[in-house]
């Protein structure tokens, strides 16, 4: 028999087959699609039906998508009322998680077939985006905002957040950004996905799943770190001096660096180029210096590059956003990646369950009490 081989965080290790995505050092593709050519050519909206129904569609069945997107958009009143007792110092990640599992007692779709599927991870598209609107206003002392018809779902967030339709460009950037989280292939947070459809659970369940995991801090949140070392400078110089000190004691810079891409992410450079338009429309010249700053040393004398994390923290903050609602941000898109791949393995199920290596004491003696 051959020896099993052990490999810590399962790197390098194929744990499935999978249509949803390809993640390649020279390419990233959501179903033969490739990243680029849907970043610049296509909507979020286009992209989540490609991810949950496998192709890019036409004007018809967009036009039912999004349809569908109108009609979930209403968050239910008791989870709305839920979130308004939650205390205004918890984090949004964690109002998100116990805001989608509330909503999972009125999931409007009935039946667990592929076409229900489908549906329901439409619905999880809305919840997300309410769930994190309405926390935004709730804790801005405001009340939340009904959806309001004819937006696009990018255009619809920062509406029931901000209260009044966002520019195109902030629309844009939004959308981009939508785009670009949408589906990495086998993930952190999409494995855990994967295994709680493989025990034949609800998608509701897998989605929560897939936010708990996505909180940690060796998975999610790199966008909200690398805003927060960002703020601490005023100049370039400042940040060239803090980063020249993170080198000497060889400490992590946030933002930078992949498990899986080790010359660049294709995601980063895409969202970088607009960010730089942005900077410039906002008049907001100085923090791109300071961006620059940092990653210029970083490619250029340790050669590790930015993740999508760094641009998008950013990008977010010139959208003036809160940096507690960048992560939830990321879910509201990732959902329909979390979705696509829960719909993949219920389809074609197998439970996963992996083997473990016991490292522990063997051969031990239970003493009766009064001798231990």
């Amino acid at each position: 028999m051959a020896e099993t081989i052990f490999k810590p965080g399962l790197e390098g290790v194929i744990a499935g087959e999978t249509t949803v995505s390809a993640v390649q050092q020279s390419s990233l593709a959501y179903r033969g699609y490739n990243i680029s050519d849907l970043a610049e050519n296509a909507t979020f909206e286009e992209v989540a039906h490609i991810l949950l129904h496998g192709e890019l569609p036409n004007t018809a069945q967009l036009t039912q998508f999004n349809r569908s997107l109108a009609e979930f958009h209403q968050l239910p009143d008791a989870v709305v009322d839920a979130i308004r007792k939650i205390p205004t110092d918890v984090p949004m990640m964690d109002v998100l998680r116990t805001g989608v599992s509330m909503a999972g007692h009125f999931d409007p779709v009935q039946g667990d077939g592929e076409t229900e599927l489908r549906r329901r991870a439409t619905w999880l598209m809305t919840v997300t985006a309410g769930v994190v609107a309405a926390r935004y206003r709730l804790i801005n002392q405001k009340e939340p905002l009904a959806p309001k018809p004819g937006l696009s779902h990018a255009q619809q967030i920062l509406y029931q957040c901000l209260g009044e339709e966002p520019d195109d460009t902030s629309a844009r950037l939004l959308d981009l950004t939508l785009i670009l989280y949408a589906e990495h292939e086998y993930n952190a947070s999409t494995f855990a996905t994967r295994i709680v459809a493989s025990t034949m659970s609800d998608m509701v369940s897998g989605v929560v799943t897939g936010i708990g995991t996505l909180k940690g801090p060796l998975h999610g949140g790199a966008n909200e770190a690398a805003m927060e070392m960002l703020s601490q400078f005023n100049t370039p110089e400042e940040a060239e001096t803090w980063l020249r000190e993170r080198f000497a004691k060889k400490e992590k810079v946030m933002g930078f660096g992949h498990r899986v891409y080790k010359n660049g992410d294709h995601r980063a450079h895409i969202l970088e180029a607009e960010l730089r338009k942005l900077a410039i429309q906002k008049n907001k010249q100085n923090w791109m210096d300071i961006y620059d700053a940092i990653k210029k040393p970083m490619v250029e004398e340790k050669k590790i590059f930015p993740n999508v994390d760094y641009p998008c923290g950013l990008t977010y903050y010139l959208l003036d956003l809160p940096i507690d609602m960048y992560t939830p941000l990321f879910v509201c898109s990732r959902v329909t990646g979390w979705c696509a791949h829960f719909i993949e393995q219920a389809t074609n199920n197998r439970l996963i369950r992996p083997l473990s290596r016991y490292v522990g004491e063997e051969n031990r003696t239970v003493l009766p009490i009064g001798d231990r």
